[in-house]
C-alpha cells in the first residue's frame, strides 16, 4: 500500500534508488540508460560533482531567502549569464519553479505590457495545433495539444489557433520546404486579420516542438516569416524553449537557429539539469523599461522566485555547458544519433519519420509508411512502447499516437550531452528490442 497520488492512478513504478552519468538505478539494482533526461531535463547527466558541490556550498550558506525581501548572489550571476547569451543587450530575466511559471508569467507579461502601453485590448494568446505550454489553467489553455484539451472539456479559454509547421504530415507534394514554410507561416496573418491585431497580444510557438509532436523542427524559413508578422502587427512573439532550449538542439536557444530574435524566452528543464525545480522568463530590453517608465510595474509573483538554491543549480549546469564545451558534443553526438536511427531503422515499415536537432531526435510510428496511416487507439502503441522501454532499461519518452488527429506515436530522445557514441550504440540495440516486442505482438 501506498499514500502518493500516482502521476498513473492505476500504475506501479519501480523505485529509482540512485543514478551516475548517464544511467538510473532502481532498488533491484536494474539499470536504465538514460536517452531522455527524463523529460529533456538532465542535460549534464546525473550527479555531476561539480553541480553537487555547488549546490551543498549554497545550501550550507543559505537555502532561501525571500526575494520579496532579498536578492541573492546565485540569482544575480545566472541572471547576468542567461542575459550575455541572448542576442541583445539588456536582456531581464524573471525565475520561476518549472515550465509552466515560466510560460504563465510571459504570458502575464504580455498583458501587462500592452496595458502599460495603453493597449488593453490585446489580450489573446495566437498558439499553434499540437503544442504543449504547460498544464496549469492558463498555459493550457494556449495548448494546441488535443487530447489534453479534450480530457478538460470546455473550461479553457478557447484562443485562435493555427496548424504547426509539421513537413512530415502538412507539405504538400509539389511543394519545397521553404514554399511549405513560408505557406505555413502565413497561416498567422490570417488568423491576426480574422481576429484584428488590436485584439492580439501574442504569438507562442516552440522553435522545435517537443513532446505533442515528438521533436518537429520549423521548415526553413518559418521563424523569419513569423517574426515579419508579428513585427508587422505589432504582436510579440513569445519562443517557448521549454523543452528545446538551454543548449538542446546544439545552440545555447533554440531560436538562434532560425535567425530571428523572439521578445519573450521560455527556459526551463535543462537549466538546473534537473537538480533543482528551475525556470526563465527571458524579456527583451524594452519591454522590461515600458514596466519602469510607465510607473505601472509588473504585477506577478510565486514564493520562490530566484529561489537562491535553485538559482545555484542552474549556475552550475550552464557553467559546465560552457566550461566544457558541452555544445560542441551536443553537436557532433546528435549527427551520430541520426545517422544510426536512419540507418538501423529507416526502412522499418513502421518507422515513418526520424527527425530533430542536435540531441533532441524524434522518431514517428506508423502503422503504414506509405500512406502514413497512425495505428489505430486501440492498439495502444504509445502504453506498449513506454511498457517495453522499461522493460529493456531504456529511459525514453514515448508520447503522441491518436488516429483520430492523425498522430503517429513518437519516440522522444533528449539524452545528456555527455552523450558518447557507446550510448547511442546500447540505444539502437535496446530500440530494436523494443521494436520486435511491440510490433511483433
Amino acid at each position: 500500500m501506498t499514500s502518493v497520488f500516482y502521476r498513473g492512478v492505476n500504475a506501479s513504478y519501480p523505485k529509482a534508488s540512485h543514478s551516475e552519468g548517464m544511467y538510473i538505478y532502481d532498488e533491484d539494482g536494474k539499470e536504465y540508460l538514460d536517452m531522455s533526461g527524463g523529460a529533456a531535463v538532465s542535460c549534464v547527466g546525473h550527479q555531476h560533482p561539480h553541480v553537487i558541490k555547488a549546490l551543498c556550498d549554497q545550501i550550507k550558506s543559505m537555502s532561501f531567502a525571500h526575494t520579496a525581501f532579498f536578492s541573492n548572489t546565485p540569482q544575480e550571476q545566472l541572471a547576468n549569464l542567461l542575459a550575455a547569451k541572448f542576442g541583445e543587450a539588456g536582456a531581464k530575466v524573471y525565475f520561476t519553479s518549472g515550465g509552466t511559471e515560466a510560460n504563465e508569467t510571459a504570458l502575464k507579461m504580455a498583458w501587462q505590457y500592452w496595458r502599460a502601453k495603453g493597449l488593453p485590448s490585446k489580450q489573446k494568446i495566437i498558439s499553434r495545433v499540437h503544442s504543449y505550454h504547460g498544464n496549469t489553467y492558463g498555459a493550457l489553455s494556449i495548448s494546441g495539444n488535443l487530447p489534453r484539451r479534450r480530457i478538460m472539456g470546455e473550461i479553457l479559454m478557447d484562443w485562435p489557433r493555427i496548424d504547426a509547421c509539421y513537413s512530415y504530415r502538412n507539405r504538400q507534394d509539389d511543394e519545397t520546404e521553404e514554399e511549405y514554410g513560408l505557406r505555413a507561416a502565413n497561416s498567422l496573418e490570417d488568423a491576426i486579420l480574422h481576429e484584428g491585431a488590436d485584439n492580439i497580444a501574442a504569438f507562442i510557438a516552440e522553435p522545435v516542438v517537443g513532446a505533442s509532436l515528438g521533436v518537429v523542427p520549423a521548415a526553413p524559413g518559418y521563424f523569419k516569416r513569423i517574426r515579419e508578422i508579428c513585427d508587422a502587427h505589432n504582436i510579440l512573439l513569445i519562443a517557448d524553449e521549454i523543452m528545446c532550449g538551454t543548449g538542446r538542439t546544439g545552440t545555447f536557444f533554440a531560436h538562434e537557429q532560425e535567425d530571428i530574435l523572439p521578445d519573450i524566452v521560455t527556459l526551463a528543464k535543462g537549466i538546473a539539469g534537473g537538480y533543482q525545480p528551475l525556470a526563465a522568463t527571458i524579456t527583451r530590453a524594452y519591454i522590461h523599461e515600458e514596466f519602469v517608465t510607465s510607473g505601472k510595474g509588473f504585477d506577478h509573483g510565486h514564493t520562490y522566485v530566484g529561489h537562491a538554491s535553485a538559482c545555484a543549480a542552474g549556475l552550475a549546469v550552464v557553467s559546465v555547458i560552457d566550461e566544457n564545451n558541452l555544445l560542441q558534443n551536443v553537436q557532433k553526438q546528435g549527427d551520430y544519433i541520426h545517422n544510426s536511427l536512419l540507418s538501423a531503422f529507416g526502412d522499418h515499415p513502421h518507422i515513418g519519420d526520424i527527425r530533430g536537432r542536435g540531441l533532441f531526435r524524434g522518431i514517428e510510428i506508423v502503422a503504414d509508411k506509405e500512406t502514413k496511416i497512425p495505428f489505430p487507439d486501440e492498439r495502444q502503441i504509445t502504453k506498449r512502447l513506454k511498457q517495453a522501454t522499461m522493460k529493456h532499461g531504456l529511459i525514453c519518452y514515448p508520447g503522441g499516437g491518436s488516429f483520430q488527429d492523425n498522430l503517429g506515436s513518437s519516440i522522444l530522445l533528449a539524452p545528456p550531452f555527455i552523450a558518447q557514441q557507446t550510448h547511442v550504440d546500447q540505444l539502437v540495440d535496446k530500440l530494436r528490442a523494443m521494436f520486435t516486442d511491440v510490433f511483433n505482438d
